[in-house]
């Protein structure tokens, strides 16, 4: 498998992951240790486990790690929306589309991986 920085997947996480780091900086000063924190860690957990699955031996384990990231990625869905809920921020839509979008390429590596 190539390095996992030339992973079109990795780089639309990366920036997922500016984006929701920018986001959380509007949240209440009070969740600073709640859903901001919460948020940030499921979203820095996607690029990670990118890194982490390509550099791992065999392409099973690769596949697990990306389904990690797939669950992260759900994990921020559900943040975002309650967020949204909770109006700490007023829309989530550009960010669904990127999740959307990047599910997407996931499946797109997994099913890659699979066939190869």
């Amino acid at each position: 498998m190539k390095d996992h920085k030339d992973l079109d997947v990795w780089k639309q996480s990366m920036v997922l992951a500016e984006d929701i780091y920018a986001l959380t900086k509007e949240f209440p000063a009070d969740e600073k240790y709640g859903l901001s924190s919460q948020i940030k860690r499921a979203v820095i957990s996607i690029p990670s486990n990118i890194a982490e699955g390509a550099a791992r031996k065999g392409d099973k384990e690769f596949i697990q790690f990306l389904y990690i990231a797939m669950g992260s990625l759900s994990e921020i869905e559900t943040q975002l929306i309650l967020a949204n809920r909770l109006q700490f921020i007023d829309s989530i839509e550009v960010y669904l589309v990127q999740i959307e979008k990047i599910k997407k390429m996931l499946f797109g590596l997994i099913r890659y991986i699979n066939t190869k």
